[in-house]
C-alpha cells in the first residue's frame, strides 16, 4: 500500500498511535501546533489525501492529526471493516490524544465523527463537512447507489482501481470538481482504496452513526458545512445535512458559496476558514 505524507516545512513528519477495540492500530501524521483538532477521511482516502490541502490553512492554529481508519494510510489492516469498527478507530484515537479534541471529518468520514461523538467524552466539538445520513435514502436513490458500488466492484475485479475511483466519484463530484481532483492526481491517489471501501460497503451492518437514536446522544456543539451547490450532485446530501441537524441537539448549519459535496477537496481554504470560526469560538466558550 503506498503511503501519502502531509506537506512539510522542512520538519520531520510526527505520527500519532493508538490501539482500536480489536487491536488494530490506527496512525495518524501530527502536522502543526495549537489545540488539538482531529481530522477524519472519507470513504475512498486516507488522512493526509482528504486533509492535506486544508492543513496549510490550519496547522498555524492547530495540531492537526490527519488520522486513517484500519487499512488505510499506515493504519494497521483488519478483516473486519464494518462501520462500527472505524467509529471505535475513531473513538480510540481520540481518546489517546489525552486532552479534549476538535474532530472534523467530510462525507462518510462526517457520520464516523458523529458515532464518535456519541461514545466519547473525549470530543469537544464536531464539525461534520457535507455528512451522509443513509436513514433518509429512498428507493431511487438506494438503487443509484447499489449500480455505483457494482459498477465500481466489476472495475476492481478486473484490477482497473483509477477507473473504478474515477467512476465512483463521478456520483458525489460536480464537473468542476472531478476536473480539480483528476488534475491534482487525487484519483490515481486513492484507487488503492478501492477494495478497502468495497468492503466498506459490502459490510454494512445494523449499527449506523447516523441513527436518530445515536445522534440524540451528541452533547457537544455541532456545526454542519455543507457546500451550497452539493444539490446539483444529489438531493442525497441536501437531506442527510438536514437529518443531522434535526436529531443533534445543539447544530449549527453553514453554508459553504460555490462548493459541491467535495469542497473539502476543491475548496480546502473555505472549509479551513469555517473550521477555524467553529472551533475557537468554541474554545472561547469553555
Amino acid at each position: 500500500m503506498t503511503e501519502t505524507t502531509p506537506p512539510d516545512a522542512g520538519g520531520k513528519v510526527k505520527t500519532h498511535r493508538a490501539v482500536s477495540n480489536d487491536g488494530t492500530e490506527i496512525v495518524g501524521h501530527v502536522y502543526g501546533d495549537g489545540r488539538p483538532l482531529v481530522l477524519v477521511h472519507a470513504g475512498l482516502g486516507d488522512g493526509v489525501l482528504d486533509w492535506d490541502g486544508a492543513t496549510a490553512y490550519l496547522s498555524d492554529r492547530f495540531t492537526c492529526y490527519l488520522m486513517s481508519t484500519r487499512g488505510r494510510g499506515s493504519s494497521g489492516d483488519h478483516p473486519d471493516q464494518s462501520t462500527e469498527r472505524h467509529v471505535e478507530d475513531v473513538v480510540a484515537f481520540v481518546e489517546s490524544v489525552g486532552e479534549p479534541v476538535g474532530l472534523a471529518g467530510p462525507s462518510g468520514g462526517a457520520m464516523f465523527a458523529l458515532g464518535a461523538a456519541a461514545r466519547s467524552e473525549a470530543v469537544a466539538a464536531v464539525a461534520a463537512c457535507d455528512p451522509l445520513a443513509f436513514e433518509v435514502l429512498d428507493g431511487a436513490d438506494e438503487a443509484r447507489l447499489h449500480d455505483a458500488v457494482e459498477r465500481m466492484a466489476e472495475l476492481a475485479a478486473d484490477d482497473r482501481l483509477v477507473e473504478a475511483a474515477r467512476d465512483w466519484m463521478t456520483e458525489w463530484a460536480n464537473d468542476r470538481e472531478m476536473s480539480v481532483l483528476s488534475e491534482s492526481g487525487y484519483l490515481e491517489a486513492c484507487a488503492q482504496y478501492v477494495p478497502a471501501l468495497l468492503q466498506v460497503l459490502q459490510q454494512a451492518d445494523a449499527y449506523s452513526p447516523t441513527d436518530p437514536s445515536v445522534l440524540q446522544r451528541i452533547t457537544v456543539p455541532v456545526v454542519l458545512l455543507q457546500g451550497s451547490r452539493s444539490n446539483a450532485t444529489w438531493t442525497w446530501f441536501t437531506e442527510s445535512v438536514r437529518h443531522v441537524d434535526e436529531h443533534v441537539r445543539d447544530a449549527t448549519v453553514r453554508e459553504i458559496d460555490g462548493a459541491g459535496h467535495m469542497g473539502a477537496w476543491v475548496e480546502p481554504e473555505s472549509y479551513a476558514d469555517e473550521l477555524v470560526q467553529f472551533f475557537e469560538e468554541r474554545h472561547e466558550r469553555v
